[in-house]
């Protein structure tokens, strides 16, 4: 039987300080029919050197300038023909069978689009923490239209501990299917460019969610995430990351948000949205030109979300069923699961 044909692509920016190891352990890989594709965005540090010794292994494209993750990626999935894409920061350290573990998986059902493993913590330097950590089990929104990575800093114990579906996928290490990466992708790509960098793979999930596609949690594929940009650490983050974060949390909303939805969570979301309005002026200025850079993509984001909802493909009562309080996953049928690990 052929093999699904699998392409990791990884946009680095000035990532010297990983990109060894993230690709060495890419290169590892014990699946049989694996490319790399890298983008690098304009890096001044040494990653162009260390790309180049990789040459004849992997592809590496060369950005004039940095362009962000979003456009990236579209630029390194654009050179890509395979099956399917898996998406890699390059601060991801794969274990050995984490492509093949996640390819298995997708017999379960014809519906997954994306596919996701057990993203852990790993000190900034590469060494491991004094406990096993979660970094992400997959990704869940909230009634507040929040979004967060399920089992953040969590201790690895035995929860998280079975494979299930989810509503997305980190795209730190995201698996997407090709078939669906057509489908979902508009006019300028699979990620939206206008988010630039951050909660690009919420909106991809959110698209995904709204036509019909199904996203698979894996909990025997492991890897490692050195985390630059942690939950409620705002300050430790550079200004313009924390601006992005803003805007993209309106212009996910705008090309995303059902009117059933928006009826069943205003109150949480608008005092929320609150907060973060009072928030910019008070204690975060440089995150309030968020609010004219959403003005200046509005357009682009109603003819997007036009095109969404125009070709929907789920119920209101599904969808609102992914924004609950907590962290919510959906069971795979044990059937489909012993037909594929039988």
């Amino acid at each position: 039987m052929r093999l699904d044909s699998v392409t990791v692509t990884i946009v680095t920016y000035n990532s010297a300080r990983v990109i060894e190891r993230c690709l060495d352990c890419v290169l590892a890989q014990d699946y049989g029919s694996l490319d790399v594709v890298v983008v690098d965005n304009a890096s001044k540090d040494a990653t162009r050197h260390i790309l180049a010794g990789y040459e004849g292994r992997i592809r590496v494209i060369y950005n004039p300038r940095n362009t962000g993750f979003s456009a990236g990626q579209n630029l390194a999935i654009r050179a890509t023909r395979s099956d399917w894409v898996l998406t890699l920061n390059p601060d991801v350290f794969l274990l050995p069978d984490f492509v093949s573990q996640l390819v298995e998986a997708t017999r379960i059902d014809r519906r997954i689009g994306t596919v996701c493993g057990r993203l852990l913590r790993i000190q900034s330097d590469g060494s491991p923490l004094h406990e096993r950590r979660i970094d992400s089990a997959g990704i869940f929104f909230t009634s507040t239209a929040r979004h967060f990575d399920r089992g953040w800093n969590e201790p690895d114990d035995g929860r998280y501990g079975q494979t299930e579906y989810v509503f997305g996928a980190c795209a730190a290490a995201a698996l997407y299917r090709r078939k669906m990466i057509l489908d979902v992708a508009q006019s300028d790509g699979f990620f939206d460019p206008d988010f630039f960098s951050y909660r690009e793979d919420a909106d991809v999930a959110w698209r995904a969610q709204l036509l019909g596609w199904r996203c698979l949690y894996v909990h025997t594929a492991e890897s490692y995430h050195v985390r630059r940009m942690l939950p409620g650490s705002r300050n430790s983050v550079p200004a313009v990351l924390n601006m992005h974060s803003v805007k993209n949390r309106f212009l996910m909303r705008v090309k995303n948000m059902t009117g059933d939805l928006y009826r069943r969570i205003w109150f949480p979301t608008t005092a929320r949205d609150v907060l973060i309005i009072g928030g910019c002026l008070f204690y975060e200025p440089t995150s309030l030109s968020a609010f004219w850079h959403t003005l200046t993509s509005l357009r682009r984001a109603i003819n997007k979300r036009r095109d969404i909802m125009a070709r929907r493909r789920v119920t209101d009562d599904y969808l609102a069923g992914w924004f609950q309080q907590h962290a919510t996953a959906q069971p795979v049928p044990e059937a489909a699961v012993s037909e594929v690990y039988r």
